[in-house]
């Protein structure tokens, strides 16, 4: 099988809308899946990637500025300390809904469990789950729906007490 011949499979799997399919041969086997396909999730919106301005750092403060801002970012530094971050493990946009008319996978205060999808991320228009990797309660959520994310970035804080 050359190239052209895998080339008009892949055609065929996304005009077909089938999850997988399995091509084999005596010395030849290749395996596609599409991992949403067929499925409900279908945004109409067209994905558009805003960038915001480059925040040019401040002046240092005078020395005879008082020290309690720094003071109360290390307390609440300390604070979200003891909850345990989801990140973001692509780049993408990110989702809170499956699709735009079905509730949103969780909120804050919801129990979530390992495994429990949290959100959905888009890139190059595959839909991808992102499931839970602890056990606990929403706290907060770090992003807002259908907004650029970038590989690493928090999108939840889990209170895993």
């Amino acid at each position: 099988m050359d190239i052209k011949d895998i080339q008009n499979l892949i055609k065929f799997v996304s005009k077909a809308e089938v999850s997988e399919v399995k091509y084999k041969t005596k010395d030849f086997e290749i395996t596609i899946k599409t991992p949403l396909a067929g499925s409900e999730v279908a945004y109409a919106q067209p994905a558009v990637y805003h960038t915001a301005p480059q925040q040019v750092a401040a002046a240092p403060a005078p020395a005879s500025a008082p020290a309690a801002a720094p003071a109360e970012k290390a307390e609440a530094a300390s604070d979200d300390s003891k909850y345990v971050t989801i990140k973001s493990p692509m780049i993408g946009t990110f989702y809170r809904k499956p699709s735009p008319d079905k509730d949103v996978f969780v909120n804050v205060g919801d129990e979530v469990s390992i495994g429990k999808t949290v959100c959905v991320i888009e890139a190059m228009k595959l839909f991808n789950q992102i499931e839970s990797e602890v056990s606990g309660k929403i706290i907060k959520i770090l992003v807002d729906d259908a907004t650029p994310v970038e590989y690493d970035q928090p999108l939840f804080l889990v209170d895993p007490s």
